[in-house]
């Protein structure tokens, strides 16, 4: 039996499988705070015998398993989760091998293993909401560096019909600032799911996000882009980052049609939580 945790900043979702893949019981817990929130994760993964666990937590979070914030939660603006041993106190409770990585980098995994990419050797997970985060698979591995890619920070041309300034409290106009679903309120006061679908915004919203799959392909050149987060749940916006990918491309790099390359989540809010559980699998069978 495997536990698996997709750690977010709104709510957590507990679940086990079986050694078939089948989810056996899942849970949905608020993110309070940490004592909080654990006590409730604990009653749940409590009554099963667990071999081994996988977390996808939301970050930044400590991977340099030689630096003492191994693990934990670091510069968050969740207020009680800064600087949070989130990895050591379920260590504490269970001492079963435990994958630790970031909630889209499980998800880019459980798309790889189960979604939109299956069969690919390769991915990259965006994810579109209140923030925008990335997971990368490459060679059936979720990649790091000296710390878990930030693609959703990553610098992008300003629209030249968008004097909005930004919403990202670290960079103002970077791609989160520029794209996230606050920006579409924030531009407009109409809430994004209220947005009238030939509104100007949606333009200058696929120009964004277009520029950074552009930026993905030319650094990473993933077998296939998958997009999630609830911005996403717009089929016209869908196209016109296709359309606007293949325009700024240019022609200049060879990628499959736009079509097949950039693609709309196969596991539709399950990616996080069943990578957790495969690579708590992983984990199990590596050690």
């Amino acid at each position: 039996m495997y536990g698996g945790i997709e750690a977010g900043g709104t709510k957590f979702v507990c679940a086990v499988a079986n050694d078939q893949h089948e989810i056996m019981e899942k849970v949905s817990i608020p993110t309070t705070t940490p004592i909080e929130t654990l006590q409730q994760v604990f009653a749940f993964f409590d009554k099963f015998d667990l071999s081994a666990m996988g977390i996808g937590s939301f970050g930044p979070i400590g991977i340099d398993q030689t630096k003492d914030n191994y693990g934990y939660v670091l510069a968050t603006p969740k207020k009680g989760w800064a600087d949070f041993d989130f990895l050591g106190s379920v260590k504490a409770r269970y001492q079963i091998p435990i994958a630790w990585t970031t909630d889209v980098n499980a998800a880019a995994y459980g798309e790889l293993k189960k979604g939109a990419a299956q069969g690919k050797n390769s991915c990259i997970y965006l994810t579109v909401g209140t923030g925008i985060g990335a997971g990368v698979v490459l060679n059936q591995d979720i990649f790091s560096g000296i710390a878990h890619p930030e693609m959703g920070h990553i610098w992008v041309k300003r629209h030249p019909d968008d004097t909005y300034a930004g919403t990202c409290p670290y960079h103002g106009d970077c791609l989160e600032g520029l794209a996230a679903g606050p920006s579409l309120e924030a531009r407009t006061g109409i809430k994004g799911q209220d947005l009238p679908v030939d509104h100007p915004v949606w333009d200058i919203q696929a120009f964004y996000i277009a520029q950074a799959l552009i930026n993905y392909t030319l650094t990473l050149a993933p077998e296939k882009i998958i997009l999630g987060g609830g911005v996403m749940n717009q089929d016209h916006l869908l196209q016109k980052i296709r359309q606007q990918f293949v325009e700024l491309m240019a022609g200049y790099m060879e990628v499959p049609e736009a079509s097949e390359y950039i693609v709309r989540w196969g596991l539709p809010n399950e990616s996080g939580i069943i990578g957790s559980l495969l690579l708590a699998e992983k984990e199990y069978r590596q050690k």
